[in-house]
């Protein structure tokens, strides 16, 4: 098999080769131009050398197109990739801000990157089921340079976490508001004369560790999403519960206080519980792993009269946007401008 780069010199000296023995394309004026534009007409831009040429020579430019094709230019993997990173920047990654009252207010979750991320899945999951109904090849290469974006995304911002720098880089979409940066450094004091030390790199196994967690959790979201969709809105109205109220209340309603102030829901993704049958459900549940996520004690306990209107607000703000997506051209979902597409509020205006 011939080198791709062997390939390129090929081509390259072909075009060449055509461009020297094409004669030069000669047009006739009846009447010389005005020596200069009138001052309302701008100047007109004068084409490259390298665009008359192609112009003037089909064969060149026919060989130019298929050293294009050739490196993925204009395949749908290298459109798709390029039409997802804008809805994803523009319609997925920016819900949790622009909604943050109603996630931090109504749902109690804390302003952690953990909350960011179940937020935004959620809406990558509304964009994929709309993504999924285009003409293939392009569905498939949709959907996939979606999810590259969305994890190329969290792995950056996962780094900016673990690993914050006094000056950070820029992220790979933009910088969220909506969750705080536990180990951010505290900003540099002018008056002190000691020189603040640069935090170490976290190590790639940490991070790789939780973008294996986070993996998990979008495929486990994703398919009980998917479920409920296809089975009803009692079930959707689980999944919503489970996955993005934290399942608060799963184990019953304390009112009366007790040692164990709050208890959560056990993760058992990413690779860390080897044997589930050792795992001690009753001691791990009572422990706080800085989530935030967990029941409500017995003082705060009528919290949860909203989460049945909490659990309609969400299937019906899913089935409303899914309609929505439904109702849009294929072409608009690829040519449209983004904020044409945006996602309507989670509870509407009454």
């Amino acid at each position: 098999m011939i080198p791709r780069s062997a390939l390129r010199v090929l081509a390259t000296r072909q075009c060449i080769r055509l461009l020297a023995t094409q004669p030069p394309k000669i047009t006739l004026t009846a009447s010389a131009p005005p020596t200069s534009p009138p001052p309302s007409t701008p100047p007109k831009r004068q084409k490259a050398w390298l665009t008359r040429k192609l112009e003037g020579s089909p064969a060149a430019l026919s060989v130019l197109r298929g050293l294009g094709r050739m490196l993925g230019y204009g395949s749908p993997e290298q459109i798709a990739g390029r039409r997802t990173f804008v809805l994803y920047k523009q319609l997925c990654a920016v819900r949790p801000d622009e909604e943050s009252a109603f996630w931090q207010n109504d749902c109690y979750l804390p302003p952690t990157f953990q909350s960011w991320f179940t937020i935004t899945n959620l809406h990558v999951w509304l964009l994929t089921a709309r993504l999924r109904a285009l003409p293939q090849p392009h569905g498939k290469a949709c959907v996939q340079g979606l999810l590259d974006h969305f994890f190329i995304d969290i792995e950056d911002r996962i780094r900016a976490v673990l690993q914050p720098r006094l000056q950070p880089p820029t992220p790979y979409t933009f910088k969220s508001d909506f969750y705080t940066n536990p180990n951010a450094p505290p900003p540099p004091d002018p008056n002190s004369k000691t020189r603040q030390k640069a935090p170490s790199r976290a190590p790639d196994r940490i991070v790789m560790r939780q973008m294996k967690i986070f993996k998990e959790q979008w495929q486990g979201m994703g398919l009980a999403l998917d479920l409920g969709l296809v089975k009803g809105d009692e079930e959707l109205a689980a999944a919503m519960w489970r996955n993005l109220l934290g399942a608060r209340g799963a184990r019953g309603i304390s009112l009366e206080s007790s040692k164990a102030q709050f208890r959560r829901t056990v993760n058992l993704v990413g690779g860390e519980v080897v044997n589930v049958s050792k795992v001690d459900f009753e001691k791990e549940e009572t422990q706080d792993d800085g989530s935030g996520v967990h029941d409500f004690p017995p003082q705060e306990s009528d919290k949860y009269v909203k989460y049945p209107g909490l659990m309609l607000g969400l299937v019906g703000y899913a089935r409303r946007e899914l309609s929505r997506l439904e109702a849009i051209t294929d072409e608009e979902i690829m040519k449209a401008d983004p904020s044409r597409l945006r996602f309507g509020p989670v509870k509407p205006k009454a």
